[in-house]
């Protein structure tokens, strides 16, 4: 077996090593922007992101038996697309937004074997608690979300932001969805656990 992550974040790896199978990280070199700029809804958007990720890296793969796993995830507030802030500042106003709001976070995965390509979506409606620009500010100085969709990390400090989380999967809220894909592998024949 030869499973790729199309992926080099650090939190998509940390979840797949729990599934306790080997696998390795290829960047998958995918022009992001290119497809935000194309007016798609936040989920086709994430869909899409995911197929692409996991496309580049199969279509470098000279093993056409490996099993390739692409992922995006990102944050819908208001029928716009809230990326990752960047900064502290950015951090801070993303969260002043959501303050007492709900949102969606999006979290897609492509799985591609040769010309198979299986996808799963998962959508989890979060509501934030409201919350003082101070409570903000101190949140984001301690958890530094700068590099997470919607400037927080939920399996970090990041939970105590939250009244209300909704979802299938508490794994695909923190980056890979691991029920389906595990559904997904298994189908694909390989054993787990």
């Amino acid at each position: 077996m030869d499973l790729i992550l199309a992926s080099t974040s650090p939190y998509r790896r940390a979840l797949l090593e729990r599934l306790g199978l080997p696998f390795r990280c290829r960047a998958p070199g995918v022009d992001e922007d290119a497809l935000k700029n194309q007016g798609l809804s936040p989920r086709e958007l994430a869909d899409r992101l995911a197929i692409a990720k996991a496309d580049a890296v199969a279509r470098l793969e000279p093993n056409p038996a490996a099993i390739v796993i692409g992922s995006d995830q990102l944050v819908a507030f208001e029928g716009r697309v809230l990326g990752k802030p960047g900064s502290v500042d950015r951090a801070v106003e993303q969260l002043l937004s959501l303050s007492g709001r709900d949102h969606e976070l999006i979290t897609a995965m492509a799985v591609i074997q040769g010309s198979h390509v299986i996808q799963h979506t998962d959508v989890a409606r979060l509501h934030v608690r409201p919350l003082s620009q101070s409570e903000i500010e101190r949140y984001v100085l301690a958890d530094q979300p700068i590099d997470c969709a919607g400037a927080y990390k939920l399996e970090s400090r990041g939970i105590v932001l939250f009244e209300q989380i909704d979802c299938a999967d508490h794994s695909a809220i923190t980056g890979l969805p691991l029920m389906a894909l595990t559904t997904i592998l298994r189908d694909l024949g390989v054993p787990i656990p």
